[in-house]
This record gives structure tokens, sequence and C-alpha cells, in this order.
């Protein structure tokens, strides 16, 4: 390995086998990274902020030499921090577009002998990979149902039979619908969400269906990427029929150990959509620990939502898994037979 840059599929390649150390600054860091890479940053915000104004006011020369007095007291850190989180040789590095903070580390690094990859065009040109992926064919299969329905459940199931599931809720660390946040979990940033499913869809066998759940654009605060969710909508989808009755019993189970308030925080939070009656309805019922009513008030809503939304979709493309087994591996099963079936005319 040399340090002549390296484009961002070969760069994540090599990855697999080595290490990566991305000198952005924390915040550039936290925003988005690449997925497993380590962050030692050749700056602080602070002082990065400091150098880009002095580069603007005074010029290149000045900003550098201010660089070098910030960074020559730490050179053994660098050494020390790399050492301490990989015993490997062989290590990346990038930085925002393969500019001197990427080049500057990698000389370093080299100096004490690792063999250092860099990243041509640094993160921004990776970000324009991630992005320009999403574009390319994917092979989806849409898990669609009422609101209830068990989907998540159903695509863990699947997954663990072998197929290749892309789970945007356990990436977007939502659940989806306003409840979606009652675990109070932190999200990722809309960036970082597309950086993960972009390191998802890599490791799945590109001739094989991807199970994918039905989602609206956004989960949460995180939007899925435009690429991915053309083909999301374009893509045939398999529709599960849950009853009712297993879906309140479900949703009640799901969400019934949830603090009163903040069930009644997020039907406030929907209250224009459900209207005035069916918000007083699901409080009241809340309020009095009745979560089976509430839940049938909420589904009136959120049953019609997803009822317009499928009118949206070309008929010919649902498949309808009607009637759906109520066994989770009865389900699995079925499931998996239609990914077969699906597979076999790629």
């Amino acid at each position: 390995m040399n340090r002549q840059p390296i484009n961002p599929e070969k760069f994540l390649q090599q990855a697999a086998q080595c290490p990566i150390f991305d000198a952005r600054t924390p915040s550039e860091y936290h925003k988005g990274h690449i997925p497993g890479a380590h962050n030692l940053p050749l700056f602080s915000d602070q002082e990065r902020h400091e150098i880009g104004v002095l580069y603007k006011q005074q010029g290149r020369e000045l900003a550098v030499m201010r660089g070098l007095e910030i960074v020559g007291p730490r050179l053994t850190e660098y050494i020390a921090q790399v050492k301490n989180l990989t015993n490997a040789k062989n290590i990346l590095v990038h930085c925002w577009r393969g500019g001197m903070r990427s080049e500057s580390l990698a000389w370093l690094l080299a100096k004490v002998g690792y063999r250092v990859g860099l990243l041509k065009g640094g993160y921004k040109a990776y970000r324009q990979w991630v992005l320009e992926g999403f574009e390319h064919p994917l092979h989806l299969l849409v898990l669609g149902g009422m609101t209830g329905s068990g989907k998540t459940e159903m695509l863990h199931n699947l997954q663990r039979r072998g197929q290749q599931v892309l789970d945007l809720e356990g990436l977007a660390r939502h659940r989806g619908s306003a409840f979606g946040a009652l675990d109070a979990a932190e999200q990722p940033s809309t960036e970082q969400f597309e950086n993960d499913a972009c390191a998802a869809l890599r490791g799945f066998a590109p001739d094989q269906p991807i199970w994918v759940e039905d989602e609206s654009r956004k989960i949460g605060r995180v939007s899925i990427p435009e690429g991915l969710y053309k083909q999301m909508r374009s893509a045939p989808l398999v529709r599960v029929h849950v009853s009712r009755e297993a879906r309140v019993e479900r949703l009640c189970s799901d969400y019934g150990t949830e603090a009163p308030e903040k069930l009644a925080e997020a039907v406030t939070n929907i209250s224009k959509r459900l209207g005035g009656e069916k918000t007083r309805i699901a409080l009241q019922a809340i309020a009095s620990g009745d979560y089976a009513t509430a839940t049938h008030a909420i589904l009136d809503y959120y049953d019609k939502t997803y009822l317009f939304g499928i009118s949206k979709r070309n008929p010919t493309r649902i498949i309808d898994l009607d009637p759906t087994p109520t066994q989770p591996g009865a389900i699995a099963s079925a499931l998996s037979d239609i990914a077969r079936d699906v597979g076999c005319k790629l």
C-alpha cells in the first residue's frame, strides 16, 4: 500500500482489512462518517474555523504556518492514538477533500512505519459515490401491511432464514409513525443514515431480492435517499393481511408499557390529522388506561392513510399474501417462497 489516492470503491474494499482514520473535526465526523471509521481529528472545530478565517483574510502561507503551530506539539499523540486503536500496519486515512489534513497525517504515519492509503477526493467524493449508488438498480421486495401488522418482526424472521433485509427503521433508530420516537433513542443524521444504508446494501448479493419495509419518505427526522425511495415505490409490494383485532393487540403490547403522558403527547402531535373527535377519544382512553379504545381511534386514521397510499401504487405490482398465516414461522416461510419465485425471474 502506498500514499497514492484511491477511489471510494477501492478504498472501501481495502477497508474490509484495514482500519480507517478520519482526520476531520469532531463535528464533521458526528454529522456523517464512513461506517466503522475512527475519528482522528487533526484540528478541533474551533481550530479549523480559526485557520479557515486566517486563510481567507491573510492567505495560504499564514494559515499553513498556524496549522503547523497547532499540530506540531501533538505529533506523538496522533501516533499513540493509532497504536491504541489498531495493531495493523496497513491503514486508510481521509479528510474532507483529500487535502492537507489527510496528506499530513499520512506523511506522519508513514514516517513511523505505517503503509497508508488515501481516499481520492476525500469524504466529499465518498458522499457523491454513496448518493450515486442509490441510483443503481436494486432487486427490492417491499413488505407492506397496515399499522400493527408486525412487519418489522416479519423482516427479522426473514433475516434469520437467510433472506437479505434492509432494515431502514433499525438504521434510522425509529419505529416509524408519530409513536416511533418513544424509545428516546437518538437518531443519526440523514447523512449518516444514508452512509449506513449504503454500507448495508454493499453487503448484499446483487442477484438476490432485498426485502425492505414499506415506508414513507421520512422515518422520524431522517429521509430515505431519493434514488432508493423511487425504487421502493416502483418495486413489487408484498402485502400481508392481519386482522384489526390482532393489530390492536400487538400495538397495545408494544406501546402499553410507555408512560401515559408520552403516549398522550404523541397523540397531540398528530391531532390535526386525527381530527378533534378521534383525538378526544384517544386522550380520554389513554388517561383511563383503556389502550385498546385509544388504539382503535388512532388506527382509523392510519388505516385510511395506508389505503390511500396503496391506491397510488401500480396494482399489477402488488402481491397479496392472503390469507396471511398467523404463526411467525409460517409467515416467514410464505414470504421466502415469494422471494424465491421473484428471484427466479430476475
